[in-house]
C-alpha cells in the first residue's frame, strides 16, 4: 500500500508537504478550488522546488474552470520542475464548480475534456475544438524549456458512479476516488474498471491501472473511543465533506442519503435550507475539508466517522489496510483538517508506513 497525502492549497503549507516527503508518503495530490483555497499550479511550482522525492500532481484539477490545453501546460510546467514526479488528478468539478452555483461538467463534456488532455500530457497533437473552430493543436515548443512530457505525467481520473468510472477506464492511466473504506466497496470499483478497461482493449491488470481513494485515518490511543473529541479534531472536516457531498448528490439528483445519516439527515438538511436558495452555493460547503463550521459540529457522529474514515488502533489499522490492499487498493490519500495535519501524518508514518518509508505488512 503506498500513502499520499491531500493538501488544500496554501503557500503557507509548503512545509508539510516536505515533512510528508521526509515521513515517507509516496504522493501529494494538491486541491484545486479556486474560491476556496490558493492557486494548485503555483503551490505545485512551490512544492517542486522543495521537494526530491515525493510524487507531486493534482488531487484534483477542475475540467470545468480550465481548457484542456491550459492543463496540459500546467502539468507539463510542473513535469519541468520535478521531471518523472508529475502526475496529472483530473475531474469533474464536484466542489469547486457547486460553490459557483454551477453543476460539475457533464459526462460528455468531461469524455471530450479527457479525449484532447490525454495526447497533449504527451505532447501529441490533437483535433481541439474552440467555439464553433476545430483546429490540430500541439505545443509548438516542446524542447525548449517550457514544459517536459517525457516521461509522460500519468492521468487520474476522478470517478465515483458508473458513468464516470467508463471515462476513468477508457481515458485514464489510474483512479483517484473516495470509496468508503471497506474491502467490498473496493473490490466492486476495482472489477468495474477491470470489465470497462478490457471493454476498450486496455490492459486490466492491476499494476496498469493503480486505484487511490481519498480519506482520513485517525489512530486511537488505548482505550480511546472513535468518537472521541480528539478523533473529531483530526476527522472531522473529512467526515462532514461526506456529509456535504450527500447534500448535493439530493439537491441535483433526489437521491436518498446513506442508512449511516438518518438519524442526523433531518435536521441537517433543516440547516442548510435555512439559507436561500439562491446563495445556498454559498453556504453548503463552508470549511470544506479544512475544518468543521461550529453549526455542524453536531452532526459529527460516531457512525459517520465509521463510514467515511480509517479509525482505529495500530493493530485494527494495520488488518484493515491489508484487507484493502488484498481488495485491489494501491493508495490510500490522507486528507486531515489543517489544525491536526502535521500529529496525523505522523501517527500515520509511525503505525503504518514505518521508519523506512516502508508499509508495515500485518
Amino acid at each position: 500500500m503506498e500513502y499520499g497525502i491531500c493538501v488544500a492549497s496554501r503557500p503557507d503549507d509548503i512545509g508539510y508537504v516536505v515533512e510528508a516527503e521526509r515521513l515517507g508518503f509516496t504522493h501529494a495530490w494538491l486541491a484545486d478550488s479556486q474560491m476556496i483555497w490558493s492557486d494548485v499550479y503555483a503551490m505545485l511550482a512551490l512544492a517542486a522546488v522543495r521537494t526530491s522525492t515525493i510524487r507531486l500532481g493534482t488531487g484534483v484539477a477542475v475540467a470545468g474552470t480550465r481548457l484542456a490545453p491550459v492543463t496540459a501546460a500546467a502539468i507539463a510546467t510542473i513535469n519541468q520542475l520535478a521531471p518523472g514526479r508529475t502526475f496529472c488528478g483530473i475531474g469533474t468539478g464536484n466542489t469547486a464548480m457547486r460553490i459557483m452555483g454551477h453543476r460539475p461538467r457533464r459526462i460528455a463534456e468531461f469524455d471530450e475534456y479527457l479525449r484532447v488532455l490525454r495526447p497533449l500530457l504527451r505532447g501529441d497533437e490533437v483535433d481541439y475544438t474552440f467555439g464553433d473552430v476545430v483546429a490540430p493543436i500541439r505545443h509548438l515548443m516542446p524542447d525548449d524549456g517550457f514544459v517536459r512530457f517525457d516521461p509522460v505525467p500519468p492521468l487520474y481520473v476522478s470517478a465515483f458512479g458508473p458513468r464516470a468510472l467508463d471515462l476513468a477506464a477508457r481515458h485514464g492511466d489510474g483512479l483517484i476516488t473516495s470509496v468508503p473504506p471497506d474491502p467490498a466497496a473496493v473490490r466492486a470499483m476495482r472489477s468495474a474498471v477491470a470489465e470497462r478497461r478490457a471493454a476498450y482493449g486496455r490492459s486490466a491488470e492491476r499494476n496498469d491501472f493503480p486505484m487511490a481513494t481519498l480519506t482520513t485515518i485517525a489512530v486511537l490511543e488505548p482505550g480511546e473511543a472513535v468518537d472521541s473529541e480528539r478523533v473529531k479534531q483530526q476527522v472531522g472536516a473529512f467526515a462532514i465533506a461526506a456529509l456535504h457531498y450527500s447534500y448535493e448528490q439530493m439537491a441535483q439528483f433526489g437521491r436518498r442519503p446513506p442508512a449511516h445519516l438518518a438519524d442526523i439527515w433531518d435536521d441537517y438538511v433543516a440547516a442548510v435550507e435555512e439559507t436561500p436558495l439562491d446563495r445556498r452555493h454559498l453556504r453548503t460547503h463552508l470549511g470544506h475539508n479544512c475544518w468543521v463550521i461550529p453549526e455542524e459540529e453536531r452532526f459529527v457522529t460516531k457512525e459517520l466517522i465509521e463510514r467515511s474514515c480509517l479509525v482505529g488502533s495500530p493493530d485494527q489499522l494495520r488488518v484493515r489496510v491489508a484487507e484493502l490492499d488484498d481488495a485491489g487498493l494501491d493508495q490510500i490519500v490522507v486528507l486531515p483538517p489543517l489544525d491536526a495535519k502535521d500529529a496525523v501524518i505522523a501517527d500515520v508514518a509511525r503505525e503504518l508506513i514505518g521508519p523506512s518509508g516502508v508499509p508495515f505488512v500485518s
